[in-house]
């Protein structure tokens, strides 16, 4: 007996390069880049002064003034991609279904933004001056709580955390759900809100981030000689997982299928990954076993690709290990080069637009990619994109501590497997 199969129905996102669906993808497909100079707080706080927002998000539009001080920026980018998504799958959820539809909306961070202002509040206004929010709006797994309260979802509700890898895991797992019968729907997806200056001057002293603070559409470089450290970025997406029988049965529209997952542990350094590649190599292998596919079977490979030194080395090694001589065949791309890092919530909007690159028949471009680095010699699609066809594609998603996750997804076929 076959593994059930577990498509998705509905998708959306808010990030650096748009709100909805079309409007992200239409930019990262045509390599319109959506960094620009920081907004949100006061730059002389940090050394870092670009990133990737999200732009004309309103909270108090989305939930209520009141309701949206009950929970930090994270919880609610996850909330407004969930009901994005939901009602692009044409679900409703009544009393007679809610126990059968969950969430997985993951972050790798949390709430940091409330986390820093109640430390701020204590220090300034002593132990009463800590509201009783605090907790709860901190709590990672305040997301998807929220996207739960908020969707009338009473279904399986929890989040992972694997730091960059999250939103990859998160839909991993969700399909497992399904398949494991616990759940006939499941809203899959990760969210980010970290650009406030406690993670900017972090990352920075980690010598992580990108210092083109005057360029700030060039300064994401994936892959190329000149790199300079990645961009971080914010946003959510959130997908609309469900069985394949129960697609069919409610006549849901379909777009792609989920069809391979695998991942691994590095179990090397807290923040870097090893150098031969070979734990992020595994994770594609065990992807394609689950999958059912040869290395030849991959029309499209979205990278990790954050634009660090150590990152893009290391996957294009990993790349090589996974797929041998086809490695050079395959054509690859980051579009974090247009997006930024969004860090735990960059693995589900990459899935978004995985899913929009085997819809449209199109690779999308890495811009900036102006002089390639001799250790990362592969086709990543520099600049332009890519008409060609497409039936499966692999996303990758690495994560600090050592995470690897890999997805595959591939175009939903009648008549049997993708």
């Amino acid at each position: 007996m076959g593994k059930t199969r577990v498509v998705i129905t509905g998708m959306g996102i808010f990030c650096a390069t748009g709100n909805t669906v079309q409007e992200a993808w239409g930019n990262a497909a045509a390599g319109r880049s959506g960094i620009a100079t920081i907004t949100r707080f006061d730059l002389s706080l940090v050394a870092n002064h670009i990133a990737g927002e999200v732009k004309g998000f309103d909270a108090d539009a989305l939930l209520g003034k009141k309701e949206a001080r009950r929970s930090d920026r994270f919880a609610h980018l996850a909330v407004a991609a969930s009901r994005q998504a939901l009602a692009d799958s044409g679900y409703v959820v009544t009393d007679d279904n809610r126990y059968d539809i969950g969430c997985i909306i993951g972050s790798g961070i949390g709430g940091i933004e409330a986390l820093a202002e109640t430390i701020l509040d204590l220090e300034h206004k002593g132990h009463r001056g800590v509201s009783p929010l605090a907790i709860p709006k901190l709590l990672i797994d305040a997301a998807s709580g929220k996207v739960s309260l908020e969707l009338g979802l009473r279904g399986p509700n929890f989040n992972i955390t694997t730091a960059c890898a999250t939103g990859n895991n998160c839909i991993g797992e969700a399909a497992e759900i399904i398949r494991r019968g616990q759940a006939r729907v499941m809203l899959a997806g990760s969210t980010e809100a970290a650009i406030v200056p406690f993670t900017m001057a972090g990352f920075n002293n980690m010598k992580a981030l990108s210092h083109r603070n005057g360029e700030p559409q060039k300064a994401s470089r994936p892959f190329d000689k000149d790199r300079d450290g990645f961009v971080p970025a914010e946003g959510a997406a959130t997908l609309v997982l469900e069985s394949l029988e129960h697609a069919q049965a409610r006549g849901a529209k379909i777009y792609a299928e989920v069809i391979g997952y695998g991942h691994t542990s590095d179990a090397h350094h807290p923040t870097a990954p090893i150098e031969t590649g070979e734990g992020a190599a595994r994770a594609m292998q065990l992807a394609l076993h689950d999958a059912g596919l040869a290395p030849e079977d991959i029309h499209y490979i979205n990278a990790h690709g954050t634009g660090t030194p150590l990152n893009d080395a290391a996957e294009t090694r990993a790349i090589k290990v996974a797929f041998g001589e086809q490695a050079y065949n395959i054509p690859i791309s980051s579009t974090k080069s247009v997006t930024g890092h969004a860090l735990g919530a960059a693995g589900a909007i990459e899935a978004v637009f995985c899913v929009m690159a085997l819809r449209d028949n199109f690779v999308p471009p890495t811009i900036n990619l102006d002089t390639p680095d001799p250790e990362c010699d592969l086709n990543y699609t520099p600049h332009q994109g890519l008409s060609r066809p497409l039936q499966h594609v692999m996303s990758n998603a690495f994560g600090f501590g050592g995470h690897n996750a890999v997805l595959i997804l591939g175009r939903y076929n009648h008549n049997g497997h993708s």
